[in-house]
């Protein structure tokens, strides 16, 4: 599914017709550029090791805090050789995460 088909079904009065796009609230721009997904990230210890220490000081017990702590986590993944994952592996993770709590959870 393309955020084209995202906005068909909105104006067509499917359920995202209800809620806003928390992404769009928020003003992030939803296009990922082409050559983001086959961009090089060099496996970097301390950069990984700096996201991560970041994820940990965040971590508190709100949603919010936990959630941005594992797209914290996520993107240090980009700098692990171990880990193959890609910006729009993790935005398009990001955002479905960002729509299923702009719905009201999983458990509604």
């Amino acid at each position: 599914m393309t955020d084209a088909d995202d906005d068909a079904s909105a104006s067509e009065g499917g359920a995202d017709a209800d809620h806003e796009d928390p992404l769009a609230a928020a003003g992030v721009d939803p296009v990922v550029p082409e050559d983001a997904s086959e961009a090089e990230f060099p496996a970097d210890d301390e950069v990984r090791e700096f996201l991560r220490d970041v994820a940990e000081d965040v971590r508190g017990d709100s949603s919010e805090s936990r959630q941005l702590s594992a797209i914290l986590y996520r993107v240090s993944d980009l700098y692990d050789d171990e880990e193959e994952t890609s910006p729009e592996e993790i935005y398009l993770n990001v955002r479905h995460i960002m729509r299923i709590k702009a719905e009201g959870g999983l458990r509604r």
